[in-house]
């Protein structure tokens, strides 16, 4: 079975929007990128693959946009190629190397855990919220940031049960951020 893995920016006060002051660097993007090479496809809600989408597909030109920085680029080119699955109920379709989920949201993310591979990864917020109240998700990676947001959605706001985590790793980036790994608690 792959193991479906939640990463996510936050601040130190637990805002997760992507607009909170959390920059990317050198080493962050590093740190993404290697994330997303431990992925065989993405499970992404409605809200976050217009998002990814907007920012990291290739544009039809070919080449990457001026604002990228070199580091940029490896994280862009393996998550255009990356194959995508979309939960939403509201788009009739998609295209960027991805599918739609539609029905019951356990059934279809269990099956897609059982399909063979190294991993599924999670982005977002709702629909992450959602997989942790199914007790879905096999392990969680956040990248905090030295920044205190004061404002913007928090990470897990509603989660209906506490979820016992163990740290499992850890990497201080040179910006003070550090990239903490957990897996749940067995039970």
């Amino acid at each position: 079975m792959r193991p479906l893995r939640y990463g996510i920016n936050v601040t130190l006060d637990g805002c997760v929007h992507h607009e909170a002051g959390i920059a990317p660097d050198e080493d962050s993007m590093r740190f993404w990128t290697a994330e997303m090479e431990r992925a065989d496809a993405l499970l992404y809600g409605r809200v976050t693959y217009e998002m990814m989408e907007s920012a990291w597909r290739r544009p039809a030109a070919g080449g990457w946009p001026d604002w990228m920085d070199e580091w940029d680029i490896p994280f862009a080119e393996s998550i255009d190629s990356t194959k995508k699955y979309v939960v939403s109920s509201t788009l009739d379709e998609v295209d960027w190397n991805a599918e739609l989920v539609r029905g019951d949201l356990r059934q279809a993310v269990e099956q897609l855990k059982q399909e063979p591979g190294e991993g599924l990864s999670v982005g977002g917020v709702a629909l992450p919220l959602a997989l942790a109240d199914l007790g879905l998700i096999d392990e969680y990676a956040f990248v905090v940031h030295p920044v205190i947001a004061g404002h913007g959605p928090t990470l897990f706001a509603g989660l209906r049960e506490r979820v016992e985590l163990e740290l499992v790793d850890r990497q201080e980036f040179r910006s003070g951020a550090m990239a903490l790994r957990y897996r749940p608690v067995a039970a």
